[in-house]
């Protein structure tokens, strides 16, 4: 109902602009009265990473004012491959209205659908007035990804040769397992014992079934891992390293 109210309210607006030889208004603008909508933060400001297996709840929460304070909102979201959800709610204070939203892999998801997703909300104040605006803000829902490390031999003679190798893969909603990321940067990161900060050491592309394999120098003591610092689909993720004795 109410975004049915709205598309009216939208479309009233537009007519009365029209006949005064003005513009239509921007998408912020107030439909009615005083209502403002001024920002949206979803899931923290964080991406929205989903796996193969669980689902995942995140809160949109909706900004504006009014003179009367804040009612309720109807919030959508829209995404890629046609992605789409809808949810209304009450507003918790006279300026903010939260609302969560549930995606679950295992039925909602395409791999296609990843990537950015814009926020529509329709904002009602206690006095009547209401609010459109159909992008409000954006956030991006990316597939989880995973790696994994083996440095070898252990332990190896100083000035020997070292070989990391490793496999790259992230989420496929649509088989609901993990495969290989081929063709990505992935960066080999070596930390020194003693200390507390991983270094870049080289870049590596992945291959066939995302796999990982380079070879460096042992020269210290130390651990070595994979980084992967994501894309606009997929997500940033590391792996716990694995611990070389160099002799």
């Amino acid at each position: 109902m109410m975004r049915k109210r709205a598309a009216a309210m939208l479309a009233a607006a537009v007519a009365a602009v029209g006949l005064a030889g003005l513009s239509a208004p921007a998408a912020n603008a107030s439909v009615y009265g005083d209502t403002e909508i001024t920002g949206v933060t979803v899931n923290g400001g964080k991406s929205v990473v989903i796996g193969t297996t669980y689902a995942k709840t995140f809160k949109v929460t909706v900004r504006g004012w009014d003179d009367s304070g804040l009612a309720d909102v109807d919030t959508d979201l829209t995404g890629p491959g046609y992605g789409y959800a809808e949810k209304s709610g009450r507003c918790e204070s006279a300026t903010a209205c939260s609302t969560s939203f549930t995606f679950d892999p295992l039925v909602d998801l395409y791999n296609d659908n990843a990537g950015t997703w814009y926020v529509g909300a329709l904002v009602d104040a206690k006095d009547d007035g209401a609010a459109y605006d159909e992008r409000v803000g954006h956030f991006s829902l990316k597939r989880a990804g995973s790696l994994t490390v083996n440095a070898s031999p252990e332990p190896v003679k100083k000035g020997a040769p070292i070989t990391v190798a490793g496999t790259l893969k992230r989420a496929n909603w649509e088989t609901h397992h993990y495969a290989g990321y081929t063709k990505q940067t992935v960066a080999l990161q070596f930390r020194k014992s003693g200390t507390s900060t991983y270094k870049t050491v080289k870049t590596v592309i992945s291959g066939s079934g995302g796999g990982l394999w380079t070879r460096v120098t042992a020269s210290a003591d130390g651990t070595w891992r994979w980084y992967f610092p994501g894309t606009s689909t997929t997500a940033a993720v590391t792996v716990a390293g694995d611990y070389v004795d160099v002799r």
